[in-house]
């Protein structure tokens, strides 16, 4: 299927051309919005965005006569005609997402759906969950002698996870693992990364990050569980498992900037 694209050129001009801009909005605070990201924002005729995900605070950004629906109660049966119909009334349209859209945002379907209908869009990405969180506990999830592979997952539910991609089997590279969208089966989680990762080892519990109520906090491996459920966690809850967490790494230094490394800037 060839999809129809927008030149990204165009989108940083004072007016849009009409189609539909599929924009990250990061995990929740309105200042991780990526400069492009906040001037589409401004200019677009209509913004059709997941309320439930999203804070009310990102459309604000909007201009007053712009066409603002939420999403949170409908399908893609509901939200696809109302973005064509849009779009071939001439008006620029924001699909705005959570996160980064390519990442569990569901939007597969929807560019499917728009090369169908020949309508042009583009994919404006956004921080994920993963980042602002490891960007709030001020670690690096890439230490050099310790762990150089991030591994973004989620456990089955309702959406079926792949079985070359089971949990326990991602587990035994005892990477930097970040588990999405598993709060409601997080005793299944603990069972199958304590498979491989060590009791102790530390996870990060992070609840709605970026939103004014959010919660992070560390805890051994072994009590996820029941972290999760004392806090009464269901749902935007991110776990990071990673030995990159321990705190005591003060010896681990990268290569890149070191006097001895030579490199093509540097002899």
């Amino acid at each position: 299927m060839t999809y129809t694209t927008v030149d990204s050129a165009q989108t940083v001009q004072s007016m849009l051309v009409p189609a539909v801009y599929i924009v990250g909005a990061g995990p929740g605070d309105p200042e991780l919005l990526t400069v492009k990201a906040q001037k589409i924002l401004q200019q677009a005729d209509v913004i059709l965005y997941a309320d439930s995900l999203v804070p009310k605070a990102m459309v604000k950004l909007a201009k007053s006569e712009a066409e603002i629906i939420p999403t949170s109660t409908q399908t893609l049966e509901d939200i696809l005609p109302v973005m064509i119909e849009r779009v071939r009334s001439q008006r620029s349209v924001v699909r705005l997402h959570s996160g980064d859209p390519t990442l569990y945002g569901a939007v597969h379907e929807q560019m499917q759906a728009l090369a169908a209908a020949e309508v042009p869009f583009e994919i404006i990405p956004g921080i994920s969950a993963f980042q602002a969180a490891a960007a709030k506990l001020q670690v690096e999830l890439t230490v050099p002698a310790l762990v150089q592979t991030i591994i973004l997952t989620r456990t089955s539910g309702r959406t079926h996870v792949p079985e070359t991609e089971e949990l326990a089997s991602l587990a035994a590279h005892k990477a930097s693992l970040c588990l999405y969208l598993s709060a409601r089966h997080v005793d299944v989680a603990q069972t199958k990364l304590l498979q491989h990762y060590d009791a102790d080892t530390p996870v990060a519990i992070c609840y709605r990050v970026g939103w004014p109520d959010e919660k992070i906090f560390l805890v051994p491996l072994h009590q996820m569980a029941e972290a999760t459920e004392a806090q009464k966690l269901i749902r935007t809850t991110l776990y990071m498992i990673s030995p990159a967490l321990e705190g005591n790494l003060a010896d681990a230094r990268s290569r890149l900037y070191h006097p001895e490394h030579d490199h093509l800037f540097r002899a």
